[in-house]
């Protein structure tokens, strides 16, 4: 079979890679790739935005699956598109992805069928919403409303804060279209589940929980990103709180789309808040996450081409799925400036290097230059390594993200850090 990965980061690289290891698969097209993903797959010049472009590509080289890694071109409704022209595509409508590109459409959808979130107000209006911070308590969530590539939500300890992010968002559009509208939302604590499952509609098979670190600097300061390190499994997660998840976000958040005329098809992806009062949503997304799929193909023991294939078919009651009982952390090392503007491109060096067959370093904002590999993202590599113990894949992880430089280098040094505090505390758990 022969397979087209839209995209060119750290998620799609992993997608890459693993779907590199099936026997079904003798052919592997990137668009566009990045340096990482052309040691598994063929780049193409395709930009993910050019549909007609991508459609021509499928049908010209008979593609017999076309995965989409990011969340624009769903959002775009690329799904639609190519299955009009009869391509098998792995992804949700553009419908289902509203789910995504709407954080006020999901809040609706969300406080109609009962999947428990924050509570929250939408507005179009800057002076209501400034009006309405006003009276809120603080610390308070400021969310635009469309994609914004992990910079859209800004946690806001007091009025003064809060107000000035409404204003970059709605007045000022410092996120175009995107921030025109806001979600203002109640700020929750506890502990942060990633939680993804992949669907045909009618049977979801979930994949493993992880823990994502969205904060630039360690103990979750600073501003927003698209995830700056993951881990999975999460040691304090109980089976019974695992199912409750399952059961009413990711069920529920299915059954939901469903119910409005749609059948979700492609990742449905969670992001949940462990608070006192239960698990509560913060966000849907339509695509597996970033940087929690690098985490997940380092656990996945069963080949992903056939769930990917028969979640297209409507065959996924056809698959199981078996996992890695081992523990993996995912380091993320940021370019200089992220997540705001970024530092000129600059080499990167120790890329090459031997760091054993646990850790795997997937390319994201990579780009070749003259020969040489360079930064060319935010998000520049993501390191994943596998260990027996939460801490011996921390330990890994670190070392071989410290044998890798580029000028500017941003790294979290706490990924794992709430999971190794909770085993310490609860020594007959380790």
């Amino acid at each position: 079979m022969k397979v087209l990965v839209i995209g060119k980061g750290g998620r799609e690289h992993a997608l890459v890679w693993k779907l590199a290891q099936s026997d079904q698969v003798t052919k592997i097209y990137a668009a566009p790739g990045n340096p990482g993903i052309g040691k598994h797959a063929e780049c193409v010049d395709i930009s993910q935005d050019s549909h007609a472009g991508l459609i021509k590509f499928v049908q010209d080289n008979e593609i017999d699956l076309t995965v989409v890694g990011p969340e624009a071109p769903l959002a775009a409704g690329i799904v639609d598109k190519f299955k009009k022209k009869g391509l098998r595509i792995f992804g949700p409508s553009e419908r289902s992805a509203r789910l995504e590109s709407s954080k006020s459409f999901a809040k609706t959808l969300m406080t109609k069928h009962g999947i428990p979130t924050g509570y929250s107000r939408t507005f179009h209006d800057f002076n209501l919403a400034a009006q309405y911070l006003e009276r809120v308590p603080y610390p308070i969530v400021v969310k635009a409303d469309g994609l914004a590539a992990g910079k859209g939500v800004a946690i806001c300890k007091d009025q003064e804060m809060a107000t000035r992010f409404a204003r970059e968002f709605m007045r000022d559009a410092k996120l175009g279209e995107a921030g025109r509208t806001v979600v203002i939302e109640d700020f929750l604590e506890g502990d942060e589940v990633s939680l993804m499952a992949i669907s045909d509609g009618q049977t979801i098979i979930p994949l493993e929980p992880a823990q994502d670190h969205k904060a630039l600097l360690d103990g979750g300061r600073g501003p927003n990103t698209g995830g700056m390190g993951c881990y999975s499994p999460l040691p304090r997660l109980t089976p019974t709180q695992l199912e409750e998840m399952e059961r009413e976000v990711i069920v529920q958040g299915i059954h939901a789309v469903n119910s409005e005329g749609e059948n979700f098809t492609g990742c449905l992806f969670a992001g949940i808040m462990m608070t006192d009062d239960g698990a509560k949503v913060l966000e849907y997304n339509v695509r597996f996450g970033d940087p929690e799929m690098q985490a997940m193909v380092r656990r996945l023991k069963s080949d992903l081409f056939p769930l990917l294939w028969h979640t297209c078919e409507g065959t996924l009651d056809q698959c199981e799925i078996e996992w890695d009982p081992r523990t993996v952390v995912t380091v993320v090392l940021a370019a200089g400036g992220y997540p705001g503007k970024l530092d000129p491109s600059a080499p990167i060096h120790g890329l090459d290097q031997d760091f054993g067959e646990d850790v795997v370093v997937f390319h994201a904002g990579t780009q070749m230059i003259a020969g040489q590999i360079q930064t060319g993202g935010g998000r520049v590599v993501a390191i994943t390594a596998l260990g027996d113990t939460l801490e011996e894949a921390q330990q890994k992880a670190y070392a071989a993200a410290d044998r890798i430089d580029f000028r500017g280098k941003q790294i979290r040094r706490d990924i794992g850090k709430r999971g190794l505090d909770w085993l310490r505390s609860n020594p007959a758990k380790a």
